[in-house]
C-alpha cells in the first residue's frame, strides 16, 4: 500500500488568524488532524468533511496520550496510507517535541513535512506591546524551556552564561518555575530592577500581562493568579509595553461574541468582530436554501413587465431573485419600467452591483418605514412584486394591500434550521467563555432557542450580553424569553457593532432592554 504523509504542523500561537498558508493548506487535506491542547479549535473547522479528529493534548492535569503513544499513532496512519497533520501549538521544532516525532518518522521510512508556526516567543510579547529585540535596547535574544527545574543538578541551562549573556530572555510555559527562574537568573549577575512581563493565554480574548521586575514579579503574578501556558520575558524591551500595547487596547479586547448568522454570511459579522480585538464563534443557527418551488417566481419573472414596483427586503432576496432572472434566460434589461426599492442600505448595494438604480430606501429600515416612503407613489392597481424568505412577515403585503396594489409576494429563498451540533457553544456558555450573542433576524433567535431548549437557556445566558439588530429582532427575543440587553440604533452590521461596542466597554445600556 502507498505510504501517506504526515505534516508536522505549527498552529502558531492561539489566534487562529496566524496560521500559515501552507499550514492552513494541510489541515484543509489532511485525513486525520491529530491535535494538540494549544491549537485553536478554530482550526479544525477547516478540516474537509470526513476528517478524522484525534486530540492528544497534555497539561499539568494530565496526558491523554503518552508522546510514545502519539509517535506510534503518526507511523500506522501515515502505513495506512493517509495523510495525516500534527497540530502543534507554536512552531513545531521550538520546545514542540516535534523534533521526536520527525526522527520517529524518518526511521519507520514515512514521508514527512514540516510546516513552521509562529512561535509564542514572538508572538505573544508582540500581542502584548513587547518587541523581543530593538536597536535602542538590546541585539541579542535568547528563547529558553520554562519546563526545566531551575533546581536540579543536571540542568542543560547554564545559567551562569544565561543569566546576563543576552539582553532578552524568553521563558516559555515556565510559570510553575517562575520563583526559581527569578532566584537564577538573580543569583548570576541579573540586576534586580530588571524588568519582567508575564502573559498568560497570549494573542487569545484571555490574555492577562503582568509586569514588574524581577525582584517582585512573583507577589505580582500570583495576585494576578496568572497560571500555564504563559510566556516571561526578561529585559528591557519590556519597558515599550507602555507605548506601543495594542491588542489589549482594541474595543472587544477579551470578548468572544458568538455569531448566528447563516454560514454564508457570518463572515462579514466575524471578520469586522475581529478586526476590533474580539473573537468571534460562528455557531449559525439558520441555513438560507433553494424555494421548495420555483413555480411562483418564475411566473413572476415570466411577467416582469407588468410590475410597477419591485421591492427587495433582503440581500438573499437579491441574491435567489437575480440567479433565477438567470436561469430563466433574462436579464436586468427585463427590468425596465419597474421601480426598485431596498429595505436598506445593504440591500441597495446589492441592487447597485447590477447596475440597477434604486429608487427608494427607507430612512428606517423595517417594513412599516417602506408603507410610510411609498404611500403617495403607489395607485390602486398598482402590481407590486415581493421575491423574499418564506418566513417573511406579512405585514408588509397587508399594507401594501391596504393601498390598493396588487401584490405578488413569491418565495425566493427558505430559511431553515442548520440541526448545528450544539456540544461546544453549550461548554462555552457554561464556562462563561462567550461574553455576547448577536442576533441579526427573528429567524436566527428562534432557531437558537431551539437548538438549545432542552439545556436550561436562563442559566447558561447568566452574565451574556444579547444584542440585537433591531426592533423585530428584539421583540422575538423577548416573546421567547430572551433577555435583549442592546438594539441597534441602526438595523445594519454596522449599527449592530456599535452598540456591542458600547456594551463591551460598560457603556449604559437603555433599561428599555434590560
Amino acid at each position: 500500500m502507498k505510504k501517506g504523509t504526515v505534516y508536522l504542523v505549527g498552529a502558531g500561537p492561539g489566534d487562529p488568524g496566524l496560521i500559515t498558508v501552507k499550514g492552513l493548506a494541510c489541515i484543509q487535506k489532511a485525513d486525520v488532524i491529530v491535535y494538540d491542547r494549544l491549537a485553536s479549535s478554530k482550526l479544525l473547522s477547516h478540516a474537509a468533511p470526513g476528517a478524522e479528529l484525534i486530540y492528544v493534548g497534555k497539561s499539568p492535569a494530565g496526558h491523554s496520550m503518552t508522546q510514545e503513544e502519539i509517535n506510534q499513532l503518526l507511523v500506522e496512519r501515515a502505513l495506512k496510507g493517509q495523510v495525516v497533520v500534527r497540530l502543534k501549538g507554536g512552531d513545531p521544532f521550538v520546545f514542540g517535541r516535534g523534533g521526536e516525532e520527525a526522527e520517529v518518522l524518518a526511521e519507520a521510512g514515512v514521508p514527512f513535512e514540516v510546516v513552521p508556526g509562529i512561535t509564542s516567543a514572538v508572538a505573544v510579547p508582540a500581542y502584548a506591546g513587547i518587541p523581543v529585540t530593538h536597536r535602542d535596547c538590546t541585539s541579542t535574544l535568547a528563547v529558553i524551556t520554562g519546563n526545566e527545574d531551575p533546581s536540579k543538578e543536571s540542568s542543560r541551562i547554564n545559567w551562569e552564561k544565561l543569566a546576563t549573556g543576552a539582553d532578552t530572555l524568553v521563558f516559555l510555559m515556565g510559570m510553575t518555575n517562575l520563583e526559581s527562574i527569578v532566584k537564577q537568573l538573580t543569583r548570576h549577575g541579573r540586576d534586580p530592577q530588571t524588568p519582567v512581563a508575564v502573559i498568560c493565554w497570549g494573542t487569545r480574548p484571555e490574555q492577562k500581562t503582568v509586569v514588574g521586575t524581577l525582584a517582585n514579579i512573583v507577589s505580582r503574578t500570583m495576585e494576578a493568579g496568572v497560571t500555564n501556558p504563559a510566556v516571561i520575558i526578561v529585559g528591557e524591551v519590556v519597558t515599550l509595553r507602555e507605548k506601543l500595547s495594542w491588542y489589549e487596547k482594541k474595543p472587544l479586547f477579551g470578548k468572544r461574541v458568538l455569531v448566528t448568522r447563516s454560514r454564508e454570511q457570518a463572515s462579514q459579522l466575524s471578520r469586522a468582530i475581529e478586526a476590533l480585538g474580539g473573537e468571534a464563534v460562528e455557531f449559525p443557527t439558520i441555513q438560507i436554501v433553494e424555494p421548495e418551488s420555483y413555480e411562483p417566481i418564475d411566473a413572476a419573472i415570466a411577467r416582469l413587465d407588468s410590475y410597477r414596483w419591485i421591492i427587495f427586503t433582503s440581500v438573499n432576496g437579491v441574491r435567489f431573485f437575480f440567479a433565477r432572472l438567470l436561469q430563466q434566460g433574462k436579464d436586468v434589461r427585463d427590468l425596465k419600467g419597474a421601480n426598485l426599492c431596498a429595505i436598506g442600505p445593504k440591500t441597495k448595494e446589492a441592487l447597485e452591483r447590477y447596475a440597477l438604480k434604486v429608487t427608494y430606501v427607507p430612512d428606517e429600515y423595517r417594513a412599516e418605514q417602506i408603507i410610510a416612503g411609498l404611500k403617495g407613489q403607489i395607485k390602486p392597481g398598482d402590481r407590486i412584486l415581493l421575491p423574499r424568505a418564506d418566513i417573511a412577515r406579512k405585514v408588509l403585503t397587508e399594507l401594501l394591500s391596504g393601498l390598493g396594489a396588487v401584490v405578488d409576494e413569491v418565495v425566493a429563498y427558505r430559511t431553515i434550521p442548520t440541526g448545528e451540533d450544539t456540544q461546544l457553544v453549550r461548554q462555552m456558555l457554561a464556562e462563561g467563555k462567550i461574553h455576547i450573542i448577536t442576533f441579526t433576524s427573528s429567524s436566527t433567535v428562534r432557531n437558537f432557542v431551539e437548538l438549545l431548549k432542552e439545556h436550561k437557556l436562563p442559566r447558561l445566558l447568566q452574565g451574556v450580553t444579547v444584542a440585537c439588530i433591531g426592533p423585530v429582532t428584539a421583540q422575538t427575543a423577548r416573546e421567547l424569553g430572551l433577555p435583549v440587553h442592546v438594539q441597534a440604533r441602526r438595523y445594519t452590521i454596522e449599527g449592530l457593532l456599535e452598540v456591542v461596542i458600547e456594551a463591551a466597554q460598560g457603556g449604559n445600556q437603555d433599561d428599555q432592554y434590560q
